[in-house]
């Protein structure tokens, strides 16, 4: 019985550990601590040097878990990245996530091997190690610090944090099987190597995550079982190209990107489980990582990791990022604050676990500096990115607070899904005259009543309402449906029906709008010339077109017109993107020109 007691206690230890993890990042979000920084720091207690005593030090078993572990954080960064997030970024994120990795790797390994006395090719592999930054820490820290950066900066860092781990993972597996070859492995092996692993990772992702759509669009499965197909497929993919010699993290992430970018079904329960599953993922990982370290033992290697922090953090990751952005018109500010936001993380741990995992000589001093370098930039870094964002003159306005959004799977649909949003008072939504033409109102519901749309008319504050869109479009429907008072102000002034005194003069309304109206006496007011040309008495929201407008009725008084909307074609035909509402949300002085415009226009209303 004693080994079922055995059994059962290591039940008990892991899953109170996993809840204890859940508890503290709570915690931690509240306080703005960084989430990776609270999950070593647990694991560090339940280990030998903490209360909890558990002796820990299988590598081959912590290898396992890291690299099921990030095959499926990394399939989870692809499935939420758009190609549209592509747009002006890729080339620079894509050189800082390659070049930029050798070259941070060489600078820190050039001063390892000239100041610490390591050996030349152990000296990169430690720069290699450490090389790759942390995508899960960067945005945490990001988002519990209410931080918005500009498109370029932000992509730059999401797509350069998401794909520069394969290209780390590559170096560190080479030199491992060099200095275990004892340096019989040439120059011209080790990048033929690299261009191999590379190349199997990207072909295989490619077909791996086509097969995944293609499964999911064309095999009847009870719903329950799609985002537990789509998990078990993403560790089946980065762990079949890691056997045929890829790279199955890059394989588990291009798989991910293609199923963003495809029509998927039961997209909307995937992301949600996947949701909760990369959480678990990072926790075990993160708690299994804090148990293998010594705290004793760690600060023995202080002074050295220290050394290397600071090489790191003040001249290689900087040099890095001007050889890598330079040429693309990024500011000074700006790659400055790429420089900082360099932060390390589970990648960093987890890869210095390899040379221990091979026996390598010094491996104990690779995994023991590498902690010590996440902790440090964890620490500094971490806690400092709102303040370097301020002042280097990158942080945005606080964005608005994200929408509320129901997702509803459409059996055998796979192009269109129905959202569900409320309508929250000061939504920008309620800034607009009208719907987007592509998305399809389904129903309201107002005060517990089901409303069809012509029945419920304008959305109200308290609505919550039913759009069928295609899967697309979604994200572009959240971004109506934030909260932000000013955008919903600034878009009805320039994508609203703008409002007319009955008593205008029609030539002056002409003359304004640069508006066809007809003949007309030079006396005529917009009543008169509008009651001519209705089919019987003015009535509520009576409408008379004319070339490139349209003129509708909005108040009587006594049976007299007394105010009318004019709606222009070429204001009514223009959508708000997201583009121009993040625009809206940092600065509308750049409409300075419009807003003269409309300006005038109010005052003769």
């Amino acid at each position: 019985m004693a080994a079922t007691d055995l059994v059962n206690a290591m039940i008990f230890a892991g899953a109170a550990l996993v809840l204890v993890g859940m508890l503290s990042s709570l915690v931690a979000t509240r306080f703005g601590a960084p989430l990776l920084l609270v999950f070593l720091v647990v694991g560090m207690l339940a280990g030998e040097d903490g209360p909890g005593g558990i002796v820990f030090d299988d590598y081959r078993m912590t290898y396992l878990v890291g690299m099921i572990a990030l095959s499926v954080i990394l399939f989870d960064g692809g499935l939420r990245t758009r190609l549209s997030t592509f747009r002006g970024v890729l080339a620079p994120s894509l050189l800082l996530a390659t070049a930029g990795v050798l070259a941070t790797a060489a600078v820190v390994g050039f001063a390892v091997w000239w100041l610490l006395g390591f050996a030349p090719v152990e000296g990169l592999l430690l720069g290699s190690i450490i090389a790759s930054t942390d995508a899960a820490a960067v945005f945490f820290l990001i988002r519990t610090g209410g931080l918005r950066l500009p498109h370029r900066v932000g992509g730059t860092l999401e797509i350069e944090s998401s794909t520069n781990d394969p290209i780390s993972v590559f170096l560190v597996i080479l030199l491992t099987e060099f200095l275990l070859a004892h340096g019989e492995m040439g120059v011209w092996e080790i990048l033929a190597e690299v261009l191999r692993e590379g190349l199997l990772g990207t072909l295989l992702g490619l077909a791996g995550g086509a097969l995944l759509v293609a499964v999911l669009n064309r095999v009847p499965m009870p719903g329950g079982l799609h985002p537990l197909f789509v998990v078990t497929g993403a560790i089946t993919i980065a762990g079949f190209t890691l056997v045929i010699g890829g790279s199955g993290l890059l394989a588990a992430y291009v798989a991910g990107l293609v199923m963003a970018n495809r029509p998927t079904r039961a997209y909307p329960s995937i992301v949600g489980f996947h949701d909760a599953v990369t959480w678990l993922c990072q926790i075990v990982m993160f708690l299994v990582l804090g148990l293998l370290v010594t705290p004793s033992t760690l600060l023995t290697y202080a002074p050295q990791g220290l050394f290397v922090a600071l090489v790191l953090t003040l001249v290689a990751r900087p040099l890095a990022v001007w050889l890598c952005l330079g040429r693309f018109g990024f500011s000074r500010g700006e790659k400055l604050f790429v420089s900082w936001v360099g932060l390390r993380g589970a990648v960093s741990i987890f890869l210095a676990a390899i040379p221990q995992l091979a026996g390598l000589a010094n491996a104990q001093t690779y995994f023991n500096i590498a902690f010590f370098v996440v902790f440090f930039s964890l620490l500094v870094q971490g806690a400092t990115l709102n303040a370097a964002a301020r002042r280097l003159g990158v942080a945005l306005r606080p964005a608005a607070p994200s929408a509320i959004r129901v997702e509803i799977d459409i059996p055998g649909q796979t192009e269109q899904e129905i959202v569900g949003y409320p309508v929250i008072p000061e939504s920008i939504i309620l800034g607009l005259s009208r719907l987007p033409t592509w998305a399809r109102i389904v129903m309201v519901v107002r005060r517990n009543q089901i409303l069809e749309p012509a029945v419920a008319g304008a959305l109200q504050p308290g609505d919550y309402c039913y759009f069928l869109v295609s899967h697309q479009r979604v994200p572009r429907l959240d971004s109506l449906f934030r909260t932000s008072p000013d955008v919903a102000r600034r878009l009805g002034l320039l994508f609203g029906e703008l409002a007319m005194r009955g008593e205008t003069r029609v030539d002056e309304l002409a003359g304004l709008y640069d508006l066809e109206l007809g003949p007309r006496s030079a006396d005529d007011t917009l009543a008169d010339w509008m009651a001519s040309r209705l089919d019987g008495p003015p009535a509520l929201d009576a409408k008379v077109a004319i070339p490139r407008a349209t003129l509708v009725v909005r108040r009587l008084e006594s049976g007299r017109i007394a105010s009318v909307g004019l709606q222009l074609d070429e204001l009514m035909q223009v959508e708000p993107d997201e583009r121009l509402l993040a625009r809206l949300e940092e600065d509308a002085d750049h409409l300075v020109g419009l807003r003269r415009w409309l300006a005038g226009l109010a005052g003769r209303a």
